[in-house]
């Protein structure tokens, strides 16, 4: 704000200031003086002041009878439920009021009356009969309502009504009134109203009903001297050609049709085109070569000379035009209605583009857009143009004009052929290579609104270049198709570069079917990289997890043990162990895709540890993530291959049961407890009839791998004999593996009750401090036996977290748990005077 000059710095007393302070002084005025009028006075709250000791039918009443408009508008929205609440009261009481203030309501009561009645039939509160005797006659008084709007509002209740009423009812109240509704004498909108309810009644009656007493009325308002009377009644006569059947359509609708099809109105004549198209599968062969034929011929020829809105129209129905009249043209007449079509896809184009639009009179402005709406209609019906022509002449006969679709300078027909570009793939089946360029055109597109309609079927269209074509051989799919990559990851960079994050999610969730579609080598080079990019640097949380699982897709599908080590090492250092509380929170997303996608001997080889060391981490939120997804990790786990794995997951639970201070962080670990307890682990049959044949020194015989193999369920307590110590297998120093299976359930140390389970908890929030838990015995329901263990702040930590660089070499060392390896020497676990051995958690700080 600039500071005022000094001359202006002090205050002016003189006479025009004076004047100038009183003019501003007025404005002020004014601008106050509406908002002073919107104040209520005392007397009139005391007006809409309602007595709160009354019942809804009284108060609803009272409202009705003496309040205010706005009180008596909000009474007949609420009707529906007070029938639903007091249906009686509310018809004896309530509706008869409704009546009274109908009669002088104003265009928003109306509105709002014919909303509600519409609600309660819609609901049933009432019985049709009930209904039809207590609100059909208001419905048909209000028909014919001044105001347009209101009017329509009445007559779609009313048509929703005529769909369920009894056929006598229908008769006697609208059926025969209608008959004086229809003449000339009438007013348009009467006979308006009359035209859509004649539509309706059609599928009520029999024919011969229809004949005698629907058809007449049909034919009078055809022939009714407002065009807009006639224009309406040709759109209801789809509707009534449905009712009467194939016979009387040719006899009484095609005759009134013909006739329309020539008026001297164009909207007229529109709507009697377009009821033709839409019952083309009403009439047979000699009836649409030697009757419609020649009139949609006649319709297309006098299309540009007439107004514009019949080409948008013509343009629209093409498809289904071609699709009803294919077999019927002769070859010149193919020839020239393939022209016709090819002509209004490039409507417009021709005229010079140059010209400020500022500068373009309305008329012209009006005029193009209603060209581009011709085009997008052309885009739309371009695949059933593809049927008309035999994929086969698609080079010759639209390859052209397909290119012009997918360059046209107006947003909409780009948008419309890439929605279509999928289905023009798959009608070329083996011809597809020759719409590539086109795809990498669309790819390219500027426009994003573009992109997101093209990428909704990347993964069809991309499997189709792939396979199709006229390379179809797995090594040379992409030689037909150079720019692709560039085209994709080029399109990834202008979603990103946006704000429409949707478009961008989406995308990246379209790149999991790239392993199908180009090498692995390639994905690794050009994507993978970028993936890890965008899971540590966007900001939109479903644009990280749609990275996350396309990566887990991506190195599902390397089959390269270096290049798949390197991003295993790169997710748990950069994500697992990162500095950013975000990036571990993503980690663990990522855990939860690579469970979901990959096996769970994988998972539990190189993620479980790196997982669960996570209850570590100083931030609350991380821990919680952790917590809800331990159930998960839990199922990966199978008996007894990894039961050492088990014991490293129950002493995190213990930990944090005992020593977790966040209160939602600790409500969320008992929660976990209680499914973990519930869950069945699975068991690993074939190793434990292998470790039991060992130590008994028999041989494994068939029969009895068949009968342990059913037997693959367990609850997941540990065995009784297995001491939860550091992590490796203790299958080497384990005694009997014949005991263990035997008392391989769970044992629960009380029953799952909420007072015991509370009880207990609230005894383990008075866990001694970290520095006093030697020693300490904590009894986890569900877990497992109560075993005495040594607990200190380092022993939980499975490995050394400087084991692993930083940086990322060709064959990183991996953090593993083998199910089949053990890191622990089998001397010193079997010698029994060797100390219970305690990895080292090296603290590590986190930037939340």
């Amino acid at each position: 704000m600039h500071p005022p000059p000094p001359a202006a710095a002090a205050m002016d007393f003189s006479q025009n200031s004076l004047f100038g302070y009183m003019e501003d002084l007025q404005e002020l005025t004014i601008i106050e003086r509406p908002v002073r009028r919107s104040l209520k006075t005392p007397e009139e709250i005391e007006r809409l002041t309602v007595d709160e000791d009354l019942s809804d039918i009284e108060r609803a009443v009272y409202l009705l009878s003496a309040g205010q408009d706005i009180q008596g508008t909000s009474v007949i929205a609420n009707l529906p439920f007070l029938m639903r609440q007091n249906p009686a009261e509310t018809l004896r009481r309530v509706l008869p009021k409704v009546r009274e203030v109908l009669h002088v309501a104003g265009v928003e009561m109306q509105l709002t009356a014919a909303v509600s009645f519409l609600t309660i039939l819609q609901e049933e509160s009432v019985s049709i009969h009930t209904y039809a005797h207590a609100f059909l006659q208001v419905i048909l008084l209000h028909l014919e309502h001044r105001d347009a709007g209101v009017s329509n509002a009445w007559l779609e209740t009313l048509l929703s009504v005529i769909e369920v009423l009894p056929k006598e009812t229908l008769r006697h109240e609208i059926l025969n009134p209608l008959v004086s509704k229809a003449q000339l004498s009438q007013t348009v909108q009467s006979r308006l109203v009359s035209c859509k309810i004649l539509g309706k009644l059609t599928n009520k009656f029999d024919a011969h009903t229809i004949k005698r007493e629907i058809l007449p009325l049909v034919k009078s308002l055809c022939q009714d001297v407002e065009y807009e009377v006639r224009s309406c009644m040709c759109r209801q006569l789809e509707n009534i050609a449905q009712g009467i059947g194939t016979e009387l359509t040719k006899s009484v609708v095609l005759p009134e049709l013909i006739e329309l099809s020539r008026d001297e109105s164009s909207s007229v004549r529109l709507a009697a085109f377009e009821t033709l198209v839409n019952l083309l599968d009403v009439f047979d062969a000699d009836d649409r070569s030697q009757t419609i034929l020649p009139l949609v011929k006649s319709f297309c020829e006098k299309s540009f000379k007439a107004d514009e809105s019949i080409l948008i129209s013509l343009s629209f129905h093409l498809g289904k035009l071609c699709h009803g009249l294919y077999g019927i043209f002769t070859p010149d007449q193919h020839l020239r209605f393939l022209e016709f079509y090819k002509k209004l896809c490039t409507l417009g184009l021709q005229q010079e583009n140059g010209h400020n639009e500022n500068q373009i009179p309305p008329q012209i402005l009006e005029q193009e857009k209603k060209y581009i709406s011709v085009r997008k209609n052309c885009a739309y019906n371009f695949p059933a143009m593809i049927v008309f022509v035999d994929p086969k002449n698609f080079h010759m006969e639209l390859y052209s004009t397909f290119f012009c679709l997918c360059h046209d300078p107006e947003v909409p027909v780009r948008y419309t052929i890439a929605i279509c570009f999928y289905e023009v793939s798959k009608l070329l089946n083996s011809g597809v290579y020759l719409i590539h360029k086109e795809l990498i055109t669309l790819l390219q597109d500027e426009s994003l609104e573009v992109l997101d309609a093209l990428i909704d079927h990347l993964p069809e269209i991309l499997e189709l270049m792939s396979t199709g074509g006229e390379s179809s051989v797995q090594e040379n799919k992409l030689s037909s198709l150079p720019d692709l990559i560039p085209a994709l990851t080029a399109a990834e960079q202008r979603a990103a570069a946006s704000l429409k994050w949707r478009t961008h999610e989406k995308l990246l969730q379209k790149y999991a079917c790239l392993p199908h579609i180009i090498s692995s080598d390639q994905i690794y080079y050009r994507f993978l990289q970028r993936m890890f990019t965008i899971m540590m640097t966007n900001n939109v949380l479903p644009v990280q997890k749609a990275a996350s699982r396309t990566l887990c897709v991506f190195l599902r599908y390397n089959r390269k043990q270096e290049q798949r080590h390197e991003v295993i090492q790169k997710l748990i250092e950069q994500l697992g162990q990162g500095k950013s509380c975000w990036n571990r929170l993503r980690f663990l997303d990522t855990c939860e895709f690579i469970i979901e996608i990959f096996s769970k001997s994988f998972f539990c080889k190189y993620f479980f540890l790196p997982a669960i060391e996570l209850t570590h981490d100083p931030v609350a939120n991380v821990r919680m993530k952790l917590c809800c997804l331990l159930p998960k990790v839990k199922s990966t786990l199978k008996i007894p291959a990894d039961k050492h794995l088990l014991q490293q997951l129950e002493m995190c639970v213990r930990k944090l049961l005992c020593q977790e201070k966040d209160k939602d962080v600790l409500a969320i670990v008992k929660r976990t407890v209680l499914e973990l307890d519930r869950m069945e682990m699975s068991m690993d049959a074939e190793q434990l009839e292998k470790e039991k044949q060992q130590n008994d020194g028999r041989p494994m015989s068939d029969k009895t791998f068949e009968k342990k193999r059913r037997d693959t369920k367990t609850p997941t307590t540990l065995p009784k004999n297995i001491p939860i110590s550091v992590p490796g297998p203790s299958g080497t120093s384990t005694p009997s593996t014949s005991k263990e299976v035997k008392k391989s359930k769970l044992i629960r140390s009380q029953s799952f009750n909420n007072q015991a389970f509370h009880a207990k908890y609230g005894n383990l929030d008075k866990c001694p401090s970290k520095s006093s838990t030697a020693g300490y015995t904590p009894s986890v329901s569900g877990l497992g036996k109560t075993s005495v263990i040594s607990l200190t702040d380092d022993s939980f930590r499975t490995r050394n977290a400087s084991s692993t660089p930083t940086s990322f070499s060709p064959s990183p060392s991996l953090p593993s748990t083998s199910r089949t390896g053990s890191s622990v020497d089998p001397k010193s676990s079997g010698s029994k005077d060797t100390q219970p051995r305690k990895a080292t958690l090296k603290s590590r700080k986190s930037n939340p």
